[in-house]
């Protein structure tokens, strides 16, 4: 199963087109050797008998028929030149000296160059060697043969090519055999890539893509998808967390309703009574579509749809609007509602977004602060950026709920019987997402210190 994968992988396809691009490249480089090898070889012997032909050719110029028999007679004797080959026939071509025994019948040319096979063998060689050799024919008619004994060099020849072929064939063996290793080394890790697929798509995101351990590019895409699927098991837990509430949140609202309609539709009809029923049922509708506008405008402001509003803003005007509106609500809780820090702090966002994660902020702090505290409310330039907090000296949030207050429908009181919904803080964290701001949470002992880090402003 797994070989049937390999051979029809896209991997091995490209291996294979890889290998037959490399073999092409490396025969030629083989062949070209082989013809320079054989060409230079075959010319160092062309030249020697060349320097033969050229001496007993000056010495038939200089002494006649009789000189050139003489010279040939003396190269036969030196026992240097065994692997020469000289023939002077006449011009019936019957020979007359030299160490061949008569005149070859492919020699038909009367000049030039000529390979053949001798009709038998040469005194010092045990089989009829291959032989080269040059011919001239004289005005007299007379015949001259010069060439040298060659099978050496054909032998050599046939070396190379036996081993350039086999080095072929070994290199196209153990490439074939590489890529198919590796082939199959890749399609592993992929099928257990698809294999852990399949078992999340059959029982759950508790699966995870097995590690080797090598550290290697695969191990890094399975731990980048074994994080992304811890990602995505976090986001279904919270989706289903949001559920929950939504349906404990809107039910107790509804629920309220529907008694108060059906009260409404038994009992008698009273006009003040009835009105405060409307009134109250009326209110309760009320608090669902906000929830609903508030679910709405997270989600619009997470979209980064609103980024083409940016502008250049001052934080210390917003400020002040913030503190103006709700400092009656802090006055009936009996909180002093302070604002400090620098005159200017501008940063680049959306005012409308920047005043409504403020107000929110400065609402949770009245809502959830001492009775009788004081909050305070800092806008002030850090560094070159621009930076504010809201402090308060309520009860705080415990450490380990610093991250989990900005989840959607998340509430510290899990009975969820306070007013509110839960959605304030995640409203924020999408304003400050969207800005490119950070979000840092302190204890400010006693009270929560709550800071918004935003980015220099864009000039």
């Amino acid at each position: 199963m797994l070989l049937a994968k390999t051979l029809t992988s896209s991997t091995f396809k490209q291996a294979l087109i890889a290998i037959g691009t490399f073999g092409i490249i490396v025969s030629a480089l083989f062949v070209y050797v082989y013809l320079s090898t054989s060409s230079y070889v075959r010319g160092r012997s062309d030249r020697g008998i060349m320097t033969e032909y050229s001496s007993l050719q000056g010495a038939y110029e200089r002494s006649g028929r009789d000189g050139l028999i003489a010279g040939i007679q003396q190269r036969i004797a030196d026992g240097n030149l065994a692997s020469n080959v000289y023939l002077v026939a006449d011009p019936s071509l019957v020979a007359l000296a030299g160490n061949l025994r008569e005149w070859p019948p492919t020699a038909t040319a009367a000049s030039g160059w000529i390979e053949f096979r001798a009709s038998e063998a040469l005194p010092n060689a045990a089989n009829r060697p291959l032989l080269r050799a040059m011919l001239h024919t004289f005005p007299s008619g007379d015949r001259l043969l010069v060439g040298r004994d060659i099978s050496d060099l054909d032998s050599f020849a046939d070396q190379i090519r036996i081993a350039m072929f086999s080095v072929a064939v070994l290199l196209f063996v153990v490439a074939g055999v590489a890529s198919i290793l590796v082939t199959r080394r890749t399609v592993g890790r992929i099928e257990s890539i698809n294999a852990t697929s399949r078992a999340i798509m059959q029982s759950g995101l508790d699966q995870r893509i097995p590690l080797r351990g090598t550290h290697d590019e695969w191990d890094r895409v399975a731990e980048n998808l074994n994080l992304m699927l811890d990602r995505i098991e976090t986001l279904m837990g919270e989706v289903k967390q949001v559920s929950d509430n939504v349906a404990h949140d809107l039910r107790t609202p509804l629920t309220r309703m529907r008694g108060r309609l059906e009260k409404a539709y038994h009992g008698q009809r009273i006009g003040e009574d009835d009105q405060a029923l409307i009134g109250d049922t009326i209110a309760d509708l009320d608090a669902v579509l906000r929830i609903f506008s508030s679910l709405t405008r997270i989600a619009q402001i997470e979209t980064q749809a609103r980024k083409g509003a940016f502008r250049t803003v001052n934080l210390v005007e917003i400020v002040g609007e913030v503190v103006e509106l709700y400092d009656a609500a802090a006055e009936q809780e009996g909180t002093r509602l302070t604002v400090v820090g620098d005159r200017e702090v501008m940063v680049t966002g959306d005012r409308d977004l920047i005043f409504d994660a403020i107000a929110n902020l400065v609402d949770n702090a009245i809502k959830h602060g001492r009775t009788g505290g004081q909050i305070v409310v800092a806008t002030e330039n850090i560094d070159g950026k621009p930076v504010i907090s809201i402090a308060d000296d309520g009860p705080g949030i415990p450490a380990h709920e610093y991250e989990q207050v900005f989840k959607r429908f998340y509430r510290l009181e899990q009975s969820r019987y306070t007013p509110g919904n839960g959605l304030g803080l995640s409203l924020v964290a999408a304003v400050a997402h969207l800005h490119g701001a950070r979000i840092e949470m302190l204890d400010n002992s006693p009270g929560l210190r709550l800071k918004l880090w935003f980015s220099a402003p864009i000039h």
